[in-house]
């Protein structure tokens, strides 16, 4: 027994065994009723066990300087109990439109104060992976989940809750962040490297939980590897570009995510052509993509570099290399003149990654940056797999050939076309037999000059496993038809029906040239170039610009992307001419006429975004949507308005109007009845194109039943 005074601290020791001292720790003892009612001296009993053995010691204690200085202040401890989690108010069912928001409430107690997750078909729902669609809020023990855009799939939500405080772990949107130190407008050459930082304070500056940043290029997510590394910490965001490519140039956004939503930064980055290894040899290829891909054909393709000063481009090599080699090898004799080449003859399972030089009469260009590997397989044979389950739970894969009995001699192959015309060769498909039997397949392709009825074997010394074939050596002003067998090693099938006669030209061509290019200020050293369309596109690809000053011949490429374009890096007081050129896959348009001279000088203000956008009316397949003008003009007319949609569960907006329009209502066509649909705008005067708008309510396209308001 021990008599202590209230706000006493005490130290309990006893022995255990010989002399061992046991240190229970400081024990602060308050009296639970009123002070007025408070004993000047209390009793208490301490029962210690060892090792779940129970004994009893005589309590001794002494009291320290230290603890006389405590033993007059007030002790506050709580004496709220346990109490476990529990739905003072439950979630309710919603019945909601497609696409349209809801919001999803409810109560939770306990103490200590339980932490809510929100769960999604089984997995945690995650802001992040669909940003701005999801909003949690939390205050007072009542939870929220905000979906701004409701899809048609059939969800339940979930709440758990823990009870366990300290378990608890800040979430990047919990973060208060502001950025300070910017990155601007950059500049780079091939094969150098380039690095964007952004400084910032972050409240709490925790570091293990360190903001989340994500950097968009042209607003696709980048993601960290060998082109691109991403740090964040220590009060910057940077991203690093170690190898660059004119693939890198583009509009860099930095987003970070905060307890307000998100705020966001960004600036052009441009990347000039590196020194050609030969004097006069163009620049290299841009946006290699492999597609159509099989398991022994791949069609390639890429964009023509910009040429100013250099000859024209007389054809392009391309070169392919087996993943996890370092050889590359050339895959056509002779150059190919379009941006577009089938690669046959790849090895099954095999991967290849590839890349494109340019020639002209100078020389070869560098080669371009390289694809992204894919893998020679035949996208066929996963069509002919299904899946059946079994008790919702087992699941077995049945072939096709299960399915079709004992089949010795394949079908005949169906649908045998042209998918690809070009003067320099043309790519045949079809569709694979069916049924086509288990034993390995492969084809075999005959060509006939129209009307003469006498056939002949093209791919003799090639066993074709794709149903895909491209055939370079035909003559030019005659046409052909052409059919394919299927064959296994019991026999061939019959022939398929034959195409209609086919002959190798250029659809196309390259564009008409774009149209007037008007110049206007922007800053001290940039200029905001505008042009209109060219009359035939003709599957127009972007544009290039050139920039020259006044009495030079020299030009100089100011781009390799965008249509509403400002250019940068221009020199103050200098007095500037533009020209722009049509890209397609055929190559690059005459050059447009060029503008009139404008001296680089800082200029009036761009107008401020619009607001208040609205659907006046629909029709079920358009809408009529207006909004208000900006509230700050700029100090000029507005003159051009852009406008830009997307689906209300797309995070990609789309160009409305190439072409500005003056009035502040269009017309938006082409959209697809009940799909939910939002809007942008932008405004334009000499000065430039203003920021964006915020974007609309998301506006249902519907047709209306009533009348047209004021009608």
């Amino acid at each position: 027994y021990a008599k202590l005074c209230p706000g006493t601290c005490v130290v309990f020791h006893y022995t255990v065994g010989s002399s061992t001292r046991f240190n229970c720790g400081p024990i602060f003892i308050q009296w639970a009723g009123s002070p007025k009612q408070a004993p000047s001296c209390g009793t208490l009993l301490y029962r210690m066990c060892w090792k779940g053995s129970p004994s009893f010691a005589n309590a001794t204690y002494t009291v320290s300087p230290q603890v006389q200085e405590m033993m007059h202040k007030k002790m506050t401890l709580s004496t709220e109990t346990d109490k476990a989690p529990d739905f003072m108010v439950a979630l309710r069912p919603h019945t909601v439109w497609e696409k349209t928001p809801v919001k999803l409430f409810c109560t939770v107690g306990g103490h200590p104060r339980p932490i809510v997750k929100w769960y999604k078909g089984g997995k945690p729902v995650d802001p992040l992976s669909a940003p701005g669609k999801y909003k949690m809020e939390s205050k007072y023990g009542v939870h929220s989940l905000i979906i701004s855009r409701f899809t048609s799939i059939l969800t339940c939500v979930v709440l758990v809750f823990s009870s366990v405080p300290h378990m608890t772990v800040i979430h990047h949107s919990k973060l208060e962040i502001t950025m300070l130190d910017r990155f601007g407008v950059s500049f780079g050459t091939e094969g150098g490297s380039i690095r964007l930082v952004c400084t910032m304070v972050v409240v709490p500056d925790l570091p293990n939980v360190p903001p989340l940043a994500q950097w968009y290029r042209d607003d696709k997510l980048l993601k960290a590897g060998k082109l691109a590394e991403i740090k964040v910490g220590g009060g910057a965001a940077t991203l690093t570009l170690p190898h660059l490519a004119k693939d890198d140039e583009g509009l860099y956004t930095l987003r970070m995510w905060t307890k307000d939503g998100t705020t966001e930064h960004s600036a052009y980055l441009f990347v000039k052509d590196a020194a050609p290894s030969v004097a006069g040899a163009p620049g290299a290829p841009i946006s290699i993509k492999a597609f159509d891909i099989n398991s022994d054909y791949v069609l390639v393709a890429w964009k023509p570099p910009n040429t100013t000063n250099e000859a024209a481009i007389t054809g392009y090599f391309v070169d392919k290399r087996e993943s996890g080699s370092a050889t590359w090898s050339q895959c056509n004799d002779s150059p190919v003149r379009i941006c577009k080449y089938p690669v046959h003859g790849l090895k099954v399972g095999h991967a290849y990654h590839f890349r494109v030089r340019a020639v002209n009469s100078a020389g070869i260009s560098r080669p371009s940056r390289e694809s992204d590997k894919v893998t020679a397989l035949d996208p066929a044979e996963r069509e002919r797999l299904q899946v059946i389950k079994l008790d919702g739970k087992h699941e077995v894969v049945i072939k096709d050939d299960d399915l079709e009995g004992y089949v010795t001699l394949p079908g005949e192959p169906t649908d045998m076309h042209a998918s690809e015309i070009f003067k320099s060769y043309i790519v045949l498909s079809w569709k694979p037999p069916s049924p086509r039997g288990r034993a390995p397949l492969w084809y075999i392709i005959e060509k006939s000059v129209s009307g003469t009825g006498a056939w002949q074997r093209i791919n003799t010394a090639v066993k074709l496993q794709s149903p895909r074939y491209p055939v370079f050596d035909l003559e030019a002003g005659k046409k052909y038809q052409f059919r394919v067998y299927s064959e296994n090693l019991y026999g061939a099938s019959e022939a398929s029906k034959p195409t209609d006669p086919i002959e190798k030209v250029d659809e196309h061509g390259v564009p008409s040239a774009p149209g007037q290019v008007v110049a206007t200020r922007n800053t001290k050293s940039s200029v905001f170039v505008q042009w209109d369309p060219p009359k035939h596109p003709n599957h127009l690809m972007g544009y290039y610009i050139d920039a020259s000053l006044v009495g030079s011949k020299t030009w100089a490429p100011c781009n390799h992307k965008p249509y509403k374009f400002v250019v940068h890096g221009l020199t103050p007081g200098e007095t500037y001419v533009f020209r722009v050129q049509a890209v397609n896959v055929y190559g690059l348009s005459d050059e447009s006429q060029e503008s009139t001279p404008i001296a680089v000088e800082p200029a009036l203000t761009t107008p401020s975004a619009p607001h208040g956008i609205t659907m006046l009316s629909c029709d079920g397949a358009s809408m009529i949507i207006a909004w208000n003008s900006p509230k700050h003009g700029g100090g000029s007319k507005i003159n051009a308005y852009y406008v830009d949609k997307r689906d209300a569960d797309s995070l990609a907006w789309k160009e409305v109007n190439s072409a500005p329009t003056k009035t502040r209502t269009y017309t938006v066509d082409g959209l697809t009845e009940g799909t939910f649909y939002e809007f942008k705008v932008q405004a334009g005067n000499l000065a430039g194109v203003g920021v964006p708008s915020a974007p609309s309510t998301p506006l249902k396209c519907e047709a209306w039943t009533s009348a047209v308001p004021g009608k």
